[in-house]
């Protein structure tokens, strides 16, 4: 048996080897430190306390950023949504905006500046799930184990709350945002509305709705349509960090081919728990995608192909981090092996 560590990574690979054949399983680390985690001037990177502080931070202001008032219906829908979970860490992604923050940081940014970006990401994700779980769209009755939003407030409120979330996001980053340039604050707003538009998120959904029950259905197809609707989010979320935090562009560019890369591995993998978990497991409803005649990675490539693809393009995303210091870039690869490895 021979140990592969990765002092940045919260999880460890160890090859059995039997008769000839190896097989691979993780394992996650508690304290095993290798000579360089030991190093008093580099500490071990710890995952589990960075993205709890995160998530605390991200809970704790965005349940200020929306409050209760009148109406009281909508906002009661908006905070229903948007605060799903309370203080626990989401499974989805550990939470999106722990990219924006953890990309700021790395260029010498803090967590205040980037913290209004990262709530306007978390805000417009959810809207973004509240408009997928519709009747109209993939009428879904479970979301983060809760019932979904229009179930609880009606179908009219829940399109309303997610318009309203979307509209509140900009104007959050427009208002809230300190420590960055005016220049760089539209940058950012630019770069939000981008993700999310006709050449982002909408478009990603659009073919994807276009494409259920399709008889021919080819990989660059199904790649388009990840890379619009769940990797845009996921690079806007980053690239915000990074502007924010003051990176050049050569520096952004590696940070956005590095989200591109962790968009389309969450999907594969999330296709890939579709199919391998159950509700419960996933907080959601198992099996939709095989249910709605989608097509998925597992159905095009089967689930090893699926699961080495993934493999690579977690590779493929940290390659990205390479040029920037090891201690910084920690939290980001330490993401990117979350949602390579997560189990919801």
């Amino acid at each position: 048996m021979s140990l592969h560590i990765n002092p940045l990574s919260t999880l460890i690979s160890v090859n059995h080897v039997h008769a000839g054949r190896q097989s691979k399983s993780k394992l996650r680390i508690s304290s095993i430190l290798t000579k360089q985690d030991q190093n008093p001037i580099s500490p071990p990177f710890d995952f589990n306390r960075y993205t709890l502080e995160k998530a605390d931070s991200v809970n704790r202001a965005l349940a200020a950023a929306v409050e209760m008032k009148e109406p009281l219906k909508i906002h009661e829908s908006m905070r229903y949504s948007l605060l799903a979970g309370g203080k626990r860490v989401r499974p989805m992604l550990f939470r999106t905006p722990s990219l924006c923050i953890a990309a700021c940081e790395l260029f010498g940014g803090d967590e205040p500046t980037a913290l209004p970006a990262a709530c306007a990401v978390e805000m417009i994700h959810t809207m973004s799930l509240m408009h997928d779980d519709l009747p109209c769209m993939d009428n879904d009755a479970l979301r983060r184990g809760k019932p979904t939003n229009h179930r609880v407030f009606g179908e009219e409120t829940a399109v309303l709350a997610g318009d309203a979330l979307l509209s509140f996001a900009f104007e959050h980053v427009a208002l809230a945002t300190r420590g960055a340039s005016p220049e760089n604050v539209v940058r950012v707003l630019g770069e939000l509305a981008k993700a999310i538009g006709a050449e982002g998120l909408v478009a990603g959904q659009v073919v994807d709705i276009c494409s259920e029950g399709m008889a021919e259905v080819g990989l660059e197809h199904l790649e388009f349509i990840h890379h619009h609707k769940t990797a845009a989010l996921l690079e806007g979320s980053v690239v915000l960090g990074a502007i924010l935090g003051g990176g050049d562009e050569e520096e952004v560019g590696k940070l956005r081919k590095f989200a591109k890369c962790i968009g389309l591995l969450f999907q594969v993998v999330d296709d890939i728990l579709d199919l391998t978990k159950s509700s419960a497991e996933l907080g959601k409803t198992a099996g939709k995608d095989l249910v709605a005649d989608k097509t998925t990675y597992p159905k095009l490539l089967g689930i090893e192909k699926s699961r080495e693809l993934a493999e690579e393009l977690n590779r493929e995303a940290q390659e990205q981090l390479s040029q920037f210091h090891p201690h910084k870039a920690a939290p980001l690869i330490a993401l990117a092996n979350y949602i390579a490895y997560r189990d919801n």
